[in-house]
């Protein structure tokens, strides 16, 4: 269940996916846990681990996921039941249909030449139409999910391909949307990215073991060091020989590539590269835009946790004005919080952040945060900043205005559910009650990622491919 704060900002994590083979037979189903750990923030819905013994017999997989954060569904029992070398791991959140235990990854078929587990961040938006073909020639799924579509998809081109990774590039050719893979075969790891670089994947290493994941503090967590990213369209196979196999025959033009530009503002750790760009760096940047372009005289400039205290950081280095703290998290509310009842009087914001007055009080407050969605809770943040003794509120957001569905995995609901959409920025500022409200420039944002080929249909409406002529997320999900 998600909580009212949660569900009022609208945006919500990506999922996390995290790969490994470790070459000399060590169990590997701990680091799978604690690399996922490390990407608990891209889904808190449900978590998942399956891993074989590539000096086994085929087709002998363990599996274990659940409802729940990382902590919650694994236990010392369970994980020790994970016997295995080669492994694939994720955390879900999904943008759409329902959030249940079959929904959860990763997936394990079973098929005439083995096993397949597969583990998915993205969303497809020809997943449909893949899914009726699949299931006009007979396939019954078990999920409703896209990543079922995908698995089904490579176990039927295996039968005609000479390798796993061949399958797997045969059926790249076929996907449209963004995708980051993690599959292990009975032998293999293969990673495969999408041809835009939509979603973020990262290769690494630890003595014996390769690994893939979306993000490298999952790396920096489990001791391995940074390789490189996994190339937009690329697909990576670690064989049973130790060889590092690369199929770029997917891959597009440079300056057509267009990576998710929230993985920088919102959804990756800050303590993350993608691509060469720190994201730590491009939020500072943010903020450091923010002061030159919407500059405001006041006393303090304060962050929204977390994904905002970075850019606020930024604005003050700029502008001069301090920098400071106004908002104690509890970080013990996530989405499995539950509200005892809707005649509760305590606002679920409150119940997650509270102001610092002593900080506030009597002061002019520069806020920052990372985005407004709805805009109801930069409405009671504001409010509470307010009712904390702060003489101005001025509100700073580090992205352009939200007027445009995501399609690719990005939750952002409806047109008419954004607040930007059909209003200015001054009738937006009005709504929330701050004294002032700037937005980050669009055209910061190549800037900002080091110009980076990106994509930032959710601000323009312009996609790097056709969406589907309709809205069909509610029936598609990563």
């Amino acid at each position: 269940m998600k909580t009212n704060y949660e569900s009022d900002r609208g945006l919500h994590e990506e999922c996390g996916v995290f790969g490994i083979y470790d070459l000399e037979g060590n169990d590997v189903a701990s680091t799978i846990y604690y690399g996922l750990f490390a990407l608990q923030h891209r889904g808190q819905e449900s978590a998942g681990i399956a891993v074989s013994d590539t000096s086994g017999p085929k087709g002998c997989v363990s599996s274990y996921k659940d409802m729940g954060l990382v902590n919650e569904v694994f236990t010392k029992d369970n994980l020790a039941g994970l016997k295995g070398n080669i492994g694939v791991g994720h955390v879900r959140y999904s943008t759409a249909g329902e959030s249940t235990r079959e929904n959860a990854q990763p997936l394990v078929l079973n098929y005439v030449k083995g096993t397949l587990g597969l583990a998915h961040n993205g969303n497809l938006i020809n997943a449909n139409e893949l899914r009726d073909n699949l299931s006009m020639s007979g396939a019954i799924f078990q999920t409703t999910i896209d990543t079922e579509t995908i698995a089904y998809l490579i176990a039927r081109a295996r039968l005609k391909t000479p390798s796993v990774e061949a399958a797997v590039s045969h059926v790249c050719k076929k996907l449209k949307g963004a995708y980051s893979l993690v599959l292990m075969s009975p032998r293999k790891l293969i990673a495969a990215r999408d041809p835009f670089g939509f979603k973020p994947l990262v290769i690494g290493k630890r003595d014996s073991a390769y690994i893939f994941t979306s993000e490298t503090a999952a790396l920096d967590t489990v001791g391995a060091e940074f390789v490189r990213d996994v190339l937009p369209g690329e697909i990576v196979t670690i064989t049973s020989e130790g060889k590092i196999l690369s199929d770029t025959t997917n891959c597009i033009e440079k300056e057509k590539e267009a990576r998710c530009v929230f993985e920088y503002i919102y959804f990756a750790r800050p303590d993350t590269i993608i691509d060469g760009v720190s994201v730590y760096d491009t939020r500072l940047r943010a903020g450091r835009y923010l002061s030159e372009d919407s500059p405001v005289d006041a006393d303090l400039v304060v962050g929204v946790p977390e994904s905002g205290n970075a850019a606020a950081l930024g604005y003050s280095m700029a502008s001069g004005i301090p920098y400071g703290t106004a908002f104690v998290k509890n970080s013990y509310v996530g989405r499995t919080f539950i509200k005892p009842g809707q005649s509760s009087r305590e606002s679920s914001v409150q119940v997650k952040l509270n102001v610092l007055k002593e900080a506030v009080d009597g002061k002019r407050v520069i806020m920052i945060d990372d985005s407004i969605v709805r805009g109801t809770t930069s409405d009671r943040i504001v409010r509470m900043l307010r009712k904390a003794g702060a003489k101005e509120v001025h509100v700073r957001i580090a992205a352009p205005p939200f007027l445009w569905p995501c399609y690719f995995g990005t939750d952002i609901p409806e047109r008419n559910q954004l607040i930007a959409y059909g209003r200015t920025v001054e009738e937006i500022r009005q709504v929330i009650g701050a004294d002032s409200l700037g937005y980050l420039r669009l055209e910061r944002l190549r800037e900002m990622v080091d110009d980076l080929p990106i994509c930032n249909g959710c601000f323009t409406g312009q996609y790097p491919m056709d969406p589907p002529k309709e809205d069909i997320r509610g029936n598609y999900e990563h």
